[in-house]
């Protein structure tokens, strides 16, 4: 390996040091409706946004609160010596894609058939330490409400 790639990599391996992400792949929802639970989460900070996901009606959240507690979970182990409480950890990136597509007929007037899409999505979570500047930008706006 070349010393250029060699340090591209080493640089692109710290940068991705700290993150940790979950995936879960087949879940039987359509697309649409996972993204409306995953845009009311994204950039949160991580109890927030479990505690968001546990008061939501919506079905996507089940699942997805699963998931969010499996990216913690990996970013814990992947960062032991970092303690939780003294760096808080947020939703860096949440994204749902479409999966496989079962495609099913349904009996229609006059001897026809419509075709009926059964759809399914992939969704997932990056989980980071919050940024230094995201930090002191909370801090202050605490201190400005009391």
């Amino acid at each position: 390996m070349g010393a250029r790639k060699k340090n591209t990599a080493e640089k692109y391996k710290e940068q991705r040091k700290n993150i940790s992400l979950a995936r879960l792949s087949g879940i039987r929802m359509s697309p649409r409706k996972v993204r409306l639970v995953a845009d009311q989460i994204r950039g949160m900070e991580v109890n927030a946004a479990l505690n968001i996901l546990r008061f939501s009606p919506k079905h996507a959240s089940i699942e997805m609160e699963k998931l969010l507690y499996s990216a913690i979970s990996n970013w814990q182990n992947k960062n032991k010596d970092i303690d939780l409480e003294a760096n808080p950890i947020y939703v860096k990136t949440i994204y749902v894609d479409a999966g496989k597509m079962l495609k099913r007929i349904q009996p229609a007037p006059h001897g026809r058939a419509h075709r009926i899409r059964k759809r399914s999505s992939h969704i997932t979570i990056v989980v980071d330490t919050m940024p230094e500047e995201v930090k002191e930008v909370d801090t202050n706006t605490k201190n400005t409400e009391e």
